[in-house]
């Protein structure tokens, strides 16, 4: 969400103004990311099937002990309806998983560079002082508990849960998966042995399955303050960029 103060409004009679609260360039970003996630997800699941269990170190097989098992070796630990495909295929959720990584790994430098161009990342996502406070965190905390939301300006403005939870994806889980698929990679870990990064491919493997269930944890909260906040003006102003006020809230 990108944020000026001078940006012009429009009145609405049946409601309150309507004010820019998103930059085209932050709505592609979301939409295109949202796409990638739930494709890189779903196939990610049925790659998961192929063998469900994770270990720690350079090796993982069936006669080592993992420290994570999902159903069992000869069922499947996720089911087809929340798979892609549907059914049992490893090569074919392979193709869809690598095809939408790409969007990651390109558009994650790319957007990381332009937010720091146009002052998004200092101005909209950077944690003040005040921010860091216990009492304000607690106080936010207990707001949301709460279902009170910002309204009026503070409304355009992430709070500080927010900004820590797109602050935590951005700066560490997109990095981390990236970078533990790139170890997973024979053909790259090979050249770079990115692997030894994280002490071996199957520990590699785990921290990514790790990342995957914190962006499906990201994604369930982020659509429950979505519904609880208002869908409609939440859902508009990340395909139009504008955002009406509630009645009154200059």
């Amino acid at each position: 969400m990108s944020y000026a103060p001078d940006t012009p409004t429009e009145t609405a009679p049946q409601g309150g103004d309507l004010v820019r609260r998103h930059r085209l360039s932050t709505r592609l970003w979301h939409w295109a990311n949202a796409l990638a996630l739930f494709i890189m997800l779903m196939s990610g699941m049925m790659i998961f099937n192929a063998h469900p269990r994770l270990y720690w170190g350079e090796y993982g097989a069936n006669p080592d002990t993992p420290w994570l098992t999902i159903g069992s070796m000869e069922g499947i630990a996720f089911p087809g309806w929340a798979t892609i495909p549907s059914t049992y295929s490893l090569a074919d959720a392979r193709i869809w998983h690598l095809a939408f990584a790409w969007v990651l790994i390109l558009g994650v430098p790319l957007y990381l560079l332009w937010s720091l161009v146009n002052g998004h990342l200092r101005r909209d996502l950077l944690l003040t002082g005040d921010e860091l406070r216990p009492s304000h965190i607690w106080h936010d905390i207990k707001q949301h508990a709460r279902l009170r939301f910002p309204t009026g300006a503070a409304a355009l403005k992430y709070n500080v849960l927010q900004k820590s939870a797109y602050l935590g994806v951005l700066l560490v889980l997109l990095p981390l998966v990236i970078l533990t698929g790139l170890a997973m990679s024979p053909g790259f870990d090979a050249a770079v042995p990115v692997s030894a990064w994280f002490g071996g491919r199957a520990s590699a493997r785990s921290i990514h399955f790790l990342c995957a269930f914190g962006f499906a944890a990201f994604i369930v909260i982020h659509l429950v303050m979505v519904v609880l906040a208002g869908p409609f003006n939440e859902v508009r102003s990340m395909m139009t960029g504008w955002y009406r006020l509630p009645k009154g809230k200059p």
